[in-house]
């Protein structure tokens, strides 16, 4: 089991400017920390080994810890509100839509104080509608309808108590009845005990808990919940509306929370006269279809009446919270790179086990001065991917991936961890408890999967190595050939846009740069528009639209709408991002193709083993001379760190119909593909038998170049696997060598074409 994690509060930082680091220590009681700058962080005995040198600084030292816990599930609070039991009377209702029934607990509002058990909750126990009273002396009673809910059916909820004539209504009703099917239910009668005052905040999808933490989270949708003065009849409260709010009802109102409103914020605004507005905390998903959907409108914002719903789950996480432990102020003169916090606790059980790397960047200055020269080249680091794969956990919920991989699958620690603490929250490809899509992950979190030393589970031929740690892998071999370098990461690019970039004549990517924002692509299009020098390192690049959100730092959002490789799917009406409005899914389908970008695109995807290129006739073409100087070899990367090849994982190509450009050069394919290199499905329109690599010819990587009007250039790889070629035989092979005369080539002053 892992001992020892943390997170930073932010992955990029600039001299000058500060950076927290949170830890969580989960056995003994010291530890000791230290700032290293990351060269190579795969450990892999075939390649070049760690190589992680100590950067003394103010940091380095002991440090006391204690072990930390994130308070995951998603609710909403109102504070500053009255105390409900000791008004005349009462009612409330809201509709539900319940997606995991199978929990004893699950609160959909309460006014409850944990110490004293005083107050009330309204929630569901196995499907069924329950009221829990406590009068703050320790006795507490429960009222339950018989009548089972079913999941993913909407139901109008209502609660009426009344403390002067000791009388409480409790109902469910299905808006749609079905047959046969007895799920909706009334039942009143005398309130079992007083119920006690609690001045103090309303509670929806959750309730405060003993150890201070808020839990008994809610699974589901919830829309237009309405507390109002006196006791109202069922068919009243079950057809009252909220949006717009009818005038006559607004005098009774003690509170009417519209989720129409404020979608892009965490703000929830309450439309009666009262203004108790609400916050949402770690961030349900908003955005999503509501019970009057009609089908007609796709867009919350073309129709936001009919998406007055937040979906709450008991897993969503957005910020841990952890308190800093350790503060670094970043020098001044401080190199642009790759950093990493570097912490290790106790002296028995495996190293592994007892360490840990927090990974963070160290960007140019925001501001150069008369001493800022900047480098020709920057790298990309693909954050944004990072945070998407965030505590990918897909491989240990089911069989899937290990006959996707033809293998059995290697768990290390950190996977164990993982499995042992959900609460630090999965990534964008893995589902809630409910088994709906996650559809937001940030970086406030422990991120296990992103570090120095840590294997995924996939990859093959003995090494998983994938996104950061890959990416090591271009690090190292830049360290190797002392190329100096920047390094800006996508939130720099998205909050800064073309200005961040302009002044570099060469960016190269990471291996897998999936997910990008709008701002983003605009500003890397701008770029290579004016010239810019773009080596694509890896594959399927460019692929998914994600938005970032307006107000909360380092979280995204995906919306997995109607094509591309997906491990869940987006309902239908909620393909619209809730942070921007903007239609989700892949970039392809919004009509920016990878291919407008980079020349290639997204083609096949494999997780076995990695294969080779073959030198293609373009090679020999004048333009490309350069790129293949000093390298006769037909076979090109029939080696690699990654599943044995430079072709492996995702493999990109030229596609004419969806932008290559015409002038463009195949300078390589690869070739001699699984059967379980698949081509990807929106590469067909209608099942076919032979998708695999044995057998059909458009699974390949192509190795491309080509010039632009402005004078710049594009290489790009199409493989993830490409950079795990770069460090073998000492960086001295085939992928090495045309690699390093792309750059130096793409570094020189004279313009192409």
């Amino acid at each position: 089991m892992l001992k020892i994690l943390g997170y930073p509060d932010r992955y990029s930082v600039a001299p000058g400017e500060r950076i927290s680091f949170q830890v969580s220590l989960e056995e003994g009681d010291e530890y000791e920390a230290r700032i290293v700058r990351v060269v190579n962080g795969d450990c892999n005995p075939a390649g070049p080994g760690l190589d992680l040198p100590h950067l003394p600084s103010v940091v380095d030292g002991h440090y006391t810890g204690v072990p930390r816990r994130a308070d995951a599930g998603s609710y909403f609070v109102a504070a500053g509100f009255p105390a409900l039991g000791s008004r005349q009377a009462f009612s409330f209702r809201m509709l539900i839509w319940p997606t995991l029934l199978n929990r004893p607990a699950q609160v959909l509002a309460a006014q409850w104080d944990a110490a004293t058990q005083c107050g009330f909750k309204l929630m569901t126990s196995d499907g069924r509608l329950m009221l829990i009273l406590g009068d703050g002396s320790g006795n507490t009673a429960r009222a339950e309808l018989a009548a089972r809910m079913l999941e993913r059916k909407w139901y109008v909820v209502t609660l009426t108590i009344d403390p002067v004539k000791q009388y409480f209504r409790l109902t469910q009703s299905a808006l749609q009845a079905d047959f046969g099917v007895w799920d909706s239910e009334s039942r009143d009668g005398k309130l079992p005990l007083a119920v006690g005052h609690v001045a103090g905040p309303i509670y929806l999808a959750g309730a405060p808990q003993p150890d201070g933490m808020v839990g008994e989270h809610f699974n589901g949708k919830i829309e237009a919940p309405v507390f109002l003065d006196g006791e109202w009849d069922q068919p009243t409260l079950a057809a009252m509306t909220i949006s717009p709010l009818p005038p006559a009802l607004s005098p009774r109102i003690i509170a009417a929370w519209n989720f129409s409103e404020g979608i892009r914020t965490e703000r929830v605004t309450d439309v009666g006269p009262s203004r108790r507005h609400g916050r949402l905390v770690n961030l349900p998903a908003r955005g999503m279809k509501g019970s009057a959907w009609t089908g007609k409108h796709h867009s919350w914002q073309a129709a936001p009446a009919q998406y007055g719903t937040v979906h709450f789950h008991e897993d969503d996480l957005y910020d841990a919270g952890w308190p800093a432990d350790i503060v670094w102020t970043v020098p001044d003169d401080a190199k642009s790179g790759a950093y990493a916090l570097h912490v290790r606790c106790g002296e028995t059980g495996p190293e592994a086990m007892r360490e840990s790397y927090i990974p963070f960047f160290i960007r140019p200055p925001r501001i150069p001065t008369a001493r800022t020269k900047r480098p020709k080249v920057a790298f990309l680091a693909p954050t944004c991917s990072y945070i998407a794969y965030a505590n990918h956990a897909g491989h240990m919920a089911t069989p899937g991936p290990e006959a996707l991989m033809g293998r059995l699958l290697h768990f290390g620690h950190q996977d164990v961890y993982l499995y042992d603490h959900p609460e630090i929250g999965y990534s964008l490809y893995d589902k809630h408890a409910d088994g709906s899509g996650i559809c937001y992950s940030s970086r406030l979190r422990p991120v296990i999967n992103c570090a120095p030393r840590y294997h995924s589970w996939l990859g093959g031929d003995g090494s998983s190595l994938y996104q950061y740690n890959a990416d090591t892998h271009l690090f190292g071999w830049l360290a190797h050939h002392d190329i100096e370098y920047d390094v800006v990461t996508d939130e720099d690019l998205h909050r800064d846009g073309y200005a961040l970039i302009k002044d570099y004549r060469v960016i190269l990517t990471g291996s897998h740069p999936e997910y990008h924002s709008t701002a983003m692509w605009d500003a890397m299009k701008a770029w290579l528009d004016r010239g810019g020098r773009l080596m694509y390192m890896g594959g399927n690049g460019w692929y998914w639209r994600i938005a970032f959100h307006d107000e909360l730092p380092g979280v995204i959002e995906v919306r997995r709408a109607e094509d591309g490789i997906r491990s869940w799917e987006a309902e239908p009406g909620e393909y619209y991002h809730s942070f921007t409005g903007e239609y989700g899914g892949l970039w392809r389908r919004c009509g920016r193709p990878p291919n407008l970008m980079t020349g290639i695109g997204f083609v096949a995807q494999g997780f076995d083993v990695s294969s080779y290129y073959r030198r293609a006739p373009d090679a020999d073409n004048p333009r490309a001379s350069f790129i293949f100087d000093g390298v006769k070899d037909e076979i090109i990367g029939d080696f690699g760190l990654i599943g044995g090849g430079a072709a492996g994982i995702e493999l990109d190509c030229i596609n004419p119909l969806l932008g290559s450009p015409p002038n463009i050069l195949r300078l390589a394919s690869s070739e001699d593909h699984s059967p379980l290199m698949l081509l990807v499905n929106e590469e067909f329109t209608s099942t076919l038998p032979n998708l695999g690599g044995d057998q059909n010819e458009r699974v390949r990587a192509d190795l491309t170049f080509t010039e632009t009007t402005s004078g710049g250039a594009i290489f790009s790889t199409g493989s993830i696997a490409w950079c795990g070629a770069l460090p073998c035989n000492g960086y001295e092979n085939n992928i090495a060598r045309i690699t390093l005369n792309t750059l130096h080539r793409f570094m020189a002053d004279q313009p192409f074409g």
